[in-house]
């Protein structure tokens, strides 16, 4: 009788601290203070600034200030330039420490190289790519190979969390207008099917992000429809299954579920309202909107010399209230490859202190 006893008061202590193992457990899975999100709202510009094709790498034919004052004026929090030259990128991070634009002139900007330096490209002044500024501190910034087009140029998207919130990405993205078939897949889709994957991945580890770039693809192209949520369903833009919400599709009075236009050029066919086409977009997950959001083309500067018009684009401002979460997550410790394509958890090298 007294080993029954025994036994039975063995199984019951057992019993217990599984218990007790498991209440633990339970709780350590719960959101701690530090995990719960946070509401904030964003100002982001964007501009495909033909840096190379128009320009040819200057930076003295009046393209940094428009771009700076164009930045400064909307009061960004986060800005987006896609076919940058490398002299350009470094003449407009000093033109925005100048101007007091960042909380922090040490560390707000990130450049990606796409093309490396040649005597037709910049001017032969150096590389071409794309890159990201901040206003406030930036910390990890990732960049993220498309897969290739079978061109020279390696597109890539460019990533950066905010250092105080490091679970907050901003990225930045140029998607190839090449349609080479590859398994069967055009190479504009392989990329946006890339993009829209990295961007799901985020999601997956409760990271929140806004994404914006020349997609080289207008809002009802089927292409897109992985990224636009099912909830766009307008005449001119449905049948999406991503989700993601553009800050532009919620206009009304411009083509809803569309937007305005941002390219110029017969390139690319007219809008489905008729105006130009619109290929430049800033993205956002639908599940992180936490109010109303909005965005609009500008129109282009004429005030850069030899032109007539500063650029192929137009600029796209956006304002999002948007969910961020707090707390640090996972940090990146190593170097993994996916579909071809890389993420190093580096941030690249600072640029050398200004004067």
């Amino acid at each position: 009788m007294r080993y029954r006893r025994t036994g039975l008061m063995v199984a019951t202590a057992a019993v217990a601290v599984l218990a007790v193992v498991g209440a633990c457990l339970a709780y350590a899975s719960w959101p701690s203070r530090g995990d719960r999100d946070t509401t904030r709202t964003y100002r982001v510009w964007h501009w495909n600034i033909a840096g190379s094709a128009l320009h040819h790498g200057s930076v003295s034919d009046g393209l940094i200030e428009a771009t700076s004052d164009s930045i400064r004026g909307r009061g960004a929090d986060f800005a987006s330039l896609n076919e940058i030259c490398y002299g350009q990128y470094r003449a407009l991070r000093q033109s925005l420490a100048g101007e007091g634009w960042p909380q922090d002139t040490g560390d707000f900007s990130r450049f990606a190289r796409t093309r490396a330096a040649s005597p037709e490209l910049c001017g032969g002044t150096g590389p071409y790519g794309i890159a990201l500024f901040s206003r406030q501190p930036l910390g990890l910034s990732q960049q993220f190979e498309l897969p290739s087009d079978g061109s020279a140029e390696q597109r890539k998207m460019l990533c950066a969390a905010l250092r105080t919130a490091p679970r907050m990405k901003f990225c930045t993205v140029h998607v190839t207008t090449r349609s080479t078939v590859r398994d069967g897949m055009p190479a504009n889709y392989r990329q946006i099917r890339f993009v829209r994957r990295t961007l799901d991945a985020f999601d997956a580890k409760g990271e929140a992000y806004l994404v914006a770039g020349d997609f080289n693809a207008q809002p009802d192209y089927g292409r897109l429809k992985q990224l636009y949520a099912p909830s766009v369903a307008t005449t001119a833009n449905h049948g999406n299954t991503g989700a993601n919400r553009e800050l532009d599709d919620a206009d009304r009075a411009h083509c809803p579920g569309y937007g305005q236009w941002t390219a110029v050029g017969s390139q690319a066919v007219a809008s489905p309202c008729g105006h130009g086409p619109k290929v430049d977009e800033i993205f956002v997950r639908e599940s992180r909107l936490a109010g109303a959001y909005s965005a609009a083309s500008l129109p282009i500067p004429r005030t850069c010399s030899g032109i007539a018009y500063c650029s192929d684009h137009r600029a796209l401002f956006g304002t999002v209230r948007m969910t961020v979460p707090s707390g640090a997550g996972r940090p990146l410790t190593t170097t993994r490859r996916r579909e071809g394509a890389r993420t190093s958890p580096r941030t690249p090298r600072a640029l050398p202190p200004m004067s």
